[in-house]
């Protein structure tokens, strides 16, 4: 029986908060003066430094327990800390100094606010460093999704967090902005026989009593908070590298991962050393909404790239390289989201490019490209969104996740790449990282590094770019570099020569990576009909492919066409596979025609309780489904 009564967990946490608060010698970072839009906290008044947490998971309530410590910086005797808090229960407030003599606080929860949550307001005496809040989650907490073992492929349940963008504020309460970084400790109770990770250091083995404990002594931003629960194993696949996962899997993800360890030498070697120790990567069961989430010290991985054949693991080069785009150097608000993803684009296929060459790295260019037409071209070229720098007060944060920050970023520091020169501008990226290394950074203070260290070294290199119109106007620049495509260009000759009458058969694929597949698929002509995917089905097996990337895109043009063989599997797909990349197209087509609206709202009927409540958001909205 686990002992959680909110009275117990109060003194019995003040013992350990006493111990850990005083051990702990957190990295100062200076307070930032720039409020985020997507938080309460007022970090130039008073400041979380460190984070202690004490917790129990519940898998039969599906809720997490316990209590929370916040050492905290004050600036000019500040007289209130502010907390960014959603949907938690607030069961009690302690304050303190010195990790003694504490006393009950006086707080004020503020009004719910659908983009922001409710602030925990709490009333500081002259010598308070450390404040105590004993709470618990509410079932359906967004940055939580607890598994049955049924939507395992185990016999145990299992538990996943996900706390990008503003979600860490529904399981914590924090500073829950970019901007402000924490070190932390964690003493986590699970049900025995499972074994828990965070994004700090990890445990390889079992713990018989199911109590672990996790240290992060390098300061990071709430959204990279993470945890989870579950029956996995772990598989070293280098020196600092290795792998978790469900036992079913842990032998294919370490062959699936297999060039880790080459990807961080290649990485260090472009932009120096890497600063967290290990880079580990846990493989999730299927609902995972995203394809990877860059948690430090251990990378959140979708199953969906486990392709077999090490053709997806792109993703992971985009997940190590987040080590230092985004963890080491972050943007201060999500209206700079372009300087963690563009950069993060920009570094992957450099790092793609030493692995397999500069016609791979090329081919995954021109898919971010593809990608970057499509994205503008859905949302229109005059929307403000499609600016690198955005506006999102009085929205979400998710509201700016698109492919823009991704593939117009990764445009946009290619252009000044090719402007000034490759080697110029890796000195510039190299001592970027470096001297921003632990800092939030913003779009215009990059801006001003950019012109003060490199720019002015090139005369006529900022009108060459025009930044103001990437970064500050909508649309796709005309001065937007191309991507070489010999690749490219030989399946889309294939392509011709098929319409043109050669057998499928006939056509030379057999060198062909999942990258070609996926360009062939998708350059088809609009108006192909279900018997000419047939005669393509007939030929290559897509429709039972095995690469997710493919049978994404596969059934998408199945679902236009019509193609109702592959109509089992795709209903197989939405029920196995939770990630939004796919969820998202996949019912979107079928909502264009009455009968695949019919067949959305049924398929989503079962699959919906499986998914994460992130993609649960967006796919209610794609069908205007009400619960």
């Amino acid at each position: 029986m686990l002992i959680n009564s909110p009275r117990v967990c109060i003194w019995v946490s003040v013992l350990i908060w006493i111990t850990s608060a005083l051990s702990c010698t957190p990295i100062p970072s200076p307070p930032s003066a720039e409020p985020d839009p997507h938080s309460y906290a007022k970090p130039w008044e008073a400041k979380v430094t460190h984070l202690d947490l004490d917790l129990v998971v519940d898998f039969e309530e599906e809720i997490i327990s316990g209590t929370a410590i916040l050492s905290i910086e004050r600036i000019d005797d500040a007289d209130k800390l502010y907390l960014d808090t959603d949907g938690l229960n607030i069961e009690a407030v302690l304050i303190a100094s010195n990790g003694q003599n504490e006393t009950v606080a006086t707080y004020t929860l503020g009004e719910e606010d659908s983009v922001l949550g409710q602030a925990l307001i709490v009333d500081l005496k002259s010598n308070t460093r450390y404040v105590h809040v004993v709470y618990s989650t509410k079932p359906g907490a967004e940055a939580l999704q607890f598994l049955s073992p049924e939507l395992t492929s185990g016999d145990s349940p299992f538990l996943l967090t996900q706390s990008q963008s503003t979600f860490a504020r529904t399981w914590v309460p924090i500073q829950d902005s970019p901007g402000i970084r924490f070190t932390y400790h964690a003493t986590v109770k699970v049900p025995e026989g499972l074994m828990a990770l965070m994004s700090a250091e990890n445990p390889t083995q079992l713990s018989p009593a199911g109590i672990y404990e996790f240290n992060m002594m390098i300061p990071i931003p709430a959204y990279l908070l993470a945890l989870a629960v579950g029956e996995v194993e772990f598989q070293a696949i280098g020196a600092r590298t290795g792998v978790y996962a469900e036992p079913g899997l842990v032998e294919a993800a370490a062959y699936e991962f297999a060039e880790v360890e080459d990807m961080m030498k290649i990485a260090e070697s472009l932009y120096g050393p890497y600063r967290w120790e290990r880079y580990d990567i846990i493989v999730l069961p299927p609902s995972f909404p995203f394809g990877g989430m860059e948690n430090p010290r251990l990378t959140f991985a979708t199953p969906t790239i486990l392709a077999g054949d090490r053709s997806l693991v792109s993703l992971v080069a985009h997940e190590l390289a987040h080590s230092w785009s985004g963890n080491l150097v972050t943007n201060a608000t999500w209206n700079d989201f372009w300087l963690n993803e563009g950069f993060t684009v920009y570094f992957e296929l450099r790092i793609m490019e030493a692995l397999k060459g500069r016609s791979y790295s090329e081919m995954l260019a021109h898919i971010s490209l593809e990608d970057l037409n499509d994205e503008v071209a859905g949302m229109g070229s005059n929307n403000p969104d499609t600016r690198l720098k955005l506006e999102l007060e009085g929205r979400h944060a998710d509201d700016g996740m698109t492919s823009i920050a991704y593939d117009k970023g990764y445009y946009f520091l290619r252009l000044i790449e090719e402007t000034v020169g490759r080697g110029a501008f890796d000195i510039f990226l190299k001592a970027y990282f470096e001297k921003n290394a632990f800092k939030s950074m913003t779009t215009d203070g990059f801006l001003t590094q950019l012109q003060e260290e490199l720019l002015v070294h090139h005369p006529g290199a900022s009108e060459a770019i025009s930044i103001p119109e990437w970064v500050h106007t909508p649309g796709i620049p005309e001065n937007l570099p191309q991507p070489g495509s010999e690749r490219f260009d030989a399946v889309e000759s294939a392509v011709s020569s098929w319409i043109a009458g050669v057998e499928s058969s006939q056509l030379e694929t057999a060198n062909w990576s999942s990258h070609e597949w996926l360009h062939f698929i998708r350059v088809l002509p609009s108006s192909i009909g279900a018997d000419k995917l047939a005669e393509l089905d007939s030929a290559f097996q897509f429709t039972q492919s095995t690469n997710s990337e493919i049978q994404n895109k596969w059934y998408q043009r199945a679902i236009q066409a019509e193609y109702e063989y592959a109509y089992p599997a795709i209903r197989s797909f939405l029920l196995k596979v939770g990630r939004r990349k796919f969820l998202k197209p996949l019912y979107t087509e079928m909502m264009k025609t009455e009968s695949g609206a019919a067949r959305a709202h049924e398929i989503y009927q079962i699959a919906r309780e499986r998914y994460h409540p992130i993609a649960v958001n967006t796919i209610d909205e794609v069908l205007n489904w009400t619960p």
